[in-house]
């Protein structure tokens, strides 16, 4: 596939999806009380990985968003993953 038909094929469902991340948040800066959350920081770093320009974003952000801790926690903190590693 030549860079071209990569972009017609993949531009416009890759356009909504930044909108998607823009508009929320954009909801999040229009919140009555502004709180650190540690979720938000990690989406935050994957935006500028995103703005880098090497092969390796998707590795990067990936890295960004899994727990890499190796010891099991006695209990669970909450009923599902929350999608970003708790602050240590």
């Amino acid at each position: 596939m030549t860079h071209e038909e990569a972009v017609d094929r993949y531009f416009l469902e890759h356009r909504a999806k930044v909108l998607d991340i823009a508009a929320f948040l954009d909801r999040l800066d229009r919140c009555d009380s502004v709180q650190n959350d540690y979720r938000i920081d990690a989406l935050r770093k994957c935006v500028k990985v995103l703005l880098e320009e090497n092969d390796s974003r998707t590795e990067k952000i990936l890295n960004i968003l899994s727990d890499h801790s190796n010891d099991p926690l006695d209990a669970a903190t909450e009923q599902g993953a929350s999608g970003a590693p708790l602050p240590e």
